[in-house]
This record gives structure tokens, sequence and C-alpha cells, in this order.
């Protein structure tokens, strides 16, 4: 009586354990869906720091999540970066942004995404290619933080967090 009890309290708190990790999946066209928020830096292995904030808003169409992003730095300056996910199934995305070379393919494993880019950081005639290699997890407050590395002839230059939250 006693073995049963027990296998069947193991029982309920695995099934406990696998709802609650179910609730937080991280599924970028519910959490960018409509107004999100974040806060955010940039450090470069140059001295370069900046701080910024971001204001989103998302649109999910059933199949393509269009996340528009106004940057707000620290020292006045702004920015507006569109991003495109088509879905293409369960836990994976292709994303596209203006000032992104090509696509990139975004996978979703529970609560974290993670992707890898390149950028022109040079809006002028001369090229600066940097790869982005994002890190996105979604933790327990329901924000979601995202880490990137930056790298440059594969070594990393720089770093930037992003906590992105519902307002």
């Amino acid at each position: 009586m006693m073995r049963t009890l027990l296998f069947a309290g193991m029982l309920a708190f695995v099934g406990l354990g696998a709802s609650s990790a179910q609730a937080r999946d991280l599924v970028l066209e519910q959490f960018f869906a409509g107004r999100t928020v974040a806060e955010g830096s940039f450090s470069a292995i140059n001295g370069v720091k900046r701080t910024f904030t971001v204001d989103l808003d998302g649109r999910w169409n059933g199949h393509v999540l269009t996340l528009v992003e106004d940057f707000r730095f620290a020292d006045g300056e702004k920015d507006r970066k569109t991003w495109r996910f088509e879905k293409l199934g369960p836990g994976r995305y292709r994303g596209t942004r203006e000032d992104v070379r090509g696509d990139t393919l975004v996978s979703v494993k529970g609560d974290t995404a993670t992707f890898s880019y390149v950028v022109d950081l040079d809006a002028g005639a001369d090229e600066n290619l940097v790869r982005f290699h994002d890190k996105m997890v979604l933790r327990d407050d329901s924000t979601v933080l995202n880490t990137a590395w930056v790298t440059k002839y594969g070594f990393p230059v720089a770093l930037t967090r992003v906590a992105f939250r519902r307002p």
C-alpha cells in the first residue's frame, strides 16, 4: 500500500513538472505579439558601450510574426529595425531583417531560442560585417533575456544583452 502511494505521488510530481515545463515554452508569436518593451546594452572590446531602450510592435498573421523595433539610445540616436519571422514548423522560424545578410534559422527548444545572423554595422560605403549569435531565454519572471555574442572573423568582439517584458 505504501509503495503504491509513493509511486502515485511520484507520478503526480512528474506530471506537475511536465505541465509547468510546457507552460514555460517560449513561443515567439505569443510572447512578441502586441506591445513589448526592452532595455539593453552593447559593450565592445574597443571600449564602446551603449545603453538603449526598445519599443516593439508585433503582428502575427498566422504564419509570419512581423516585429517592428524602435530603438532609443542613451546618446539620443534613434533607429528602427523590422524582423519578419516565418514559422516553418513547431519551434522553427526563418528570420529576415533589412540589415541582415541573407536570413537566419531560429530554433526554439523549451524556454530557449537560438539563432545566428550576419549584419553590416556600417551604413556607408565600407562594409563592417559581424555575426550575432543570439540566445533568448524565457525567465521565471515572464521576461525574455537575449544575450548575443558578436564575432568578427570568428573572434568575439562585443556582447549585447536585452531584457524584454510585456508592459
